[in-house]
């Protein structure tokens, strides 16, 4: 594991000891030059991905830590296995080994975007602010979200309801290439998200609704949601790939729903600089197509007991429905059902005193 040191900021961040930000990669990291007024304040946790042989360069100046796979085995031992490879889906790596409360996750291929007035967006700075704010899940304002400077709760909202609940993930959005599938990739192989198209709103996603969840510019509280935040079994020897965000997502939200917490999306934008090829795109979603139809329905119909009143318990619960009901959908589900249990296992094993919060079902 290699770890580096920060310097050279000047003023105090928003929650500067209370976040990590999680970056999974298989390339050196100068990106992180265009994010360093943003970044550097804080602390990384890199999850390399693919040859642990191969050495990341991360610019100076930055405070992190860098996990490769060797690592990943070293500190899980066989529960290593619920650890995807060749995938973006091992940044989960970096949710288990954080000690912070709030996490962001990025993409290496993510640079700071610019609002319509082409002032540059601290995507963090507006993360830790959704996720201060409560969400309003049971009901909408269609003045979106009624905690921003500027906005309130429109006439008719129930005023019961307007203390909110708290906000578990803050999921951001993408200007220039847009986080298609590789069938409308290959319709629109031009299209892009331009600041024309730039949507100055936060809203929650309401309760029963199910999103697609991308995993390219995501925040959430680890202490409320984290246990539950585990992007699945991709990548290599699986017959799967980018979905991990998606299944995370479904599970998240699930149990978000359950637990009476709060899923916004919106802002903040990134700068999504790079498409990825298409044609690749479908061999690696091919059965994640198919099998979404029956996935879906799954998660829409999903219920949890009330006696389950933590996320590691909604989980184990929503494992074994994982088995029962989508099993015979393909035998990789039985698998995935069983790293959902490894999951739980290496987090409490690695978070043994942690306090997460019990919170009555709703």
């Amino acid at each position: 594991m290699a770890v580096g040191t920060s310097s050279g900021i000047p003023s105090t961040p928003l929650l500067k000891d209370e976040v990590d930000i999680v970056i999974p990669t298989i390339r050196n990291l100068d990106f992180l030059e265009m994010w360093r007024p943003f970044f550097q304040p804080y602390h990384l946790i890199i999850v390399q991905d693919g040859d642990p042989r191969k050495t990341i360069t991360v610019p100076d100046g930055f405070d992190y830590e860098l996990y490769n796979r060797n690592d990943i085995n070293r500190i899980l031992g066989p529960k290593a296995a619920c650890i995807s490879f060749n995938d973006s889906a091992c940044r989960s790596f970096g949710y288990l080994v954080s000690k912070k409360k709030y996490v962001f996750t990025v993409d290496d291929d993510c640079f700071v975007a610019k609002d319509p007035s082409g002032k540059e967006i601290n995507a963090l700075e507006q993360h830790i602010k959704n996720l201060l704010s409560p969400s309003t899940p049971f009901f909408f304002n269609t003045l979106y979200d009624p905690y921003r400077e500027g906005a309130d709760f429109v006439r008719g909202y129930p005023f019961s309801l307007r203390e909110g609940v708290p906000t578990a993930v803050s999921h951001g959005l993408w200007l220039n290439i847009p986080d298609y599938d590789a069938p409308t990739q290959l319709v629109k192989p031009h299209e892009r998200n331009t600041r024309q198209e730039y949507v100055d709103a936060v809203m929650t996603v309401p309760k029963g609704a199910l999103f697609p969840m991308s995993g390219m510019n995501l925040a959430f509280n680890r202490e409320l949601i984290g246990p539950a935040m585990y992007f699945g079994l991709m990548g290599d020897g699986q017959p799967i790939r980018r979905y991990d965000d998606m299944w995370a997502g479904w599970c998240v939200k699930v149990i978000c729903d359950h637990l009476g917490l709060g899923v916004k999306t919106g802002l903040p934008y990134i700068w999504h600089s790079k498409a990825s090829n298409p044609l690749v795109n479908l061999k690696k979603e091919y059965h994640g197509i198919h099998w979404q139809e029956e996935v879906i329905p799954f998660f829409q119909v999903v219920s949890l007991p009330k006696k389950c009143t933590t996320p590691q318990e909604c989980y184990i619960e929503l494992s074994k429905q994982v088995k029962e009901k989508l099993g015979n959908v393909d035998a990789y589900f039985n698998k995935l059902a069983d790293a959902m249990v490894t999951w739980i296992e290496a987090w409490d094993e690695l978070n043994p005193s942690e306090k997460l919060s019990n919170v009555s079902a709703v």
